[in-house]
């Protein structure tokens, strides 16, 4: 599955200084971005219904991606693209079975054994993290700053794309995708920015330079 990512938003409205979702999703949509994935853990199942109702339109008309974080059944309900599991969520072949074949499913994982055991499972692509230091993901000490150089060895793991996540931004973004990442996904990199389309744009091209000099 040819799944376009270098440049990931992922949605926290706590983070977005109270403009919205869904307008810093259209800002980064006018900035380029490649997926979005709404998280909102922070709210009520209804909330994300409603909200990711907004996101789904939006993401159609331009014809990006939209993922759920975690929840199999909002995915469902909202008819998005696919969901984004970790640990304590569904197994990736249970929501294989709820959502189809054709689904976006994506993994969170912080070691090559568990990046193997994702693949194994049938995931689409890796979430890989926390690269660095962040505060917007409650995360143990084991999965806390695992740096570049595990991003490497995941990549080295499995045939997967892989994306880095967790404390990046426009200016380590770079040496993320030069480790082997498809590209890096983002919170408060795009939603807390002044400007979030501008945001997204430089954002791209410390991936795009990584890449071109992979």
């Amino acid at each position: 599955m040819n799944i376009p990512m270098r440049t990931y938003l992922v949605t926290q409205g706590d983070r977005s200084r109270g403009r919205g979702t869904g307008s810093i999703v259209r800002a980064a949509i006018e900035g380029g971005v490649d997926i979005v994935q709404m998280r909102e853990k922070h709210t009520s199942a209804r909330e994300r219904y409603e909200l990711g109702k907004e996101l789904r339109a939006l993401t159609r008309e331009a014809d990006i991606p939209f993922v759920v974080n975690d929840r199999v059944d909002i995915a469902a309900a909202v008819d998005a693209d696919g969901v984004h599991l970790g640990d304590d969520d569904l197994p990736v072949s249970v929501a294989r079975d709820h959502l189809g074949e054709e689904a976006i499913i994506g993994r969170s994982v912080s070691t090559p054994e568990a990046a193997s055991e994702a693949e194994r499972a049938g995931a689409d692509y890796l979430g890989v993290g926390a690269v660095f230091a962040t505060d917007t993901k409650d995360i143990n000490e084991g999965e806390a700053e695992i740096g570049t150089e595990t991003i490497a060895e995941i990549a080295e793991t499995v045939d997967i794309p892989i994306v880095g996540i967790g404390g990046i931004n426009a200016d380590n973004a770079t040496e993320v995708v030069n480790a082997g990442a498809a590209g890096v996904a983002v919170v408060t990199t795009i939603t807390d920015a002044d400007d979030p389309a501008a945001a997204t744009q430089q954002l791209r091209q410390a991936v795009e330079n990584g890449r071109t000099t992979v």
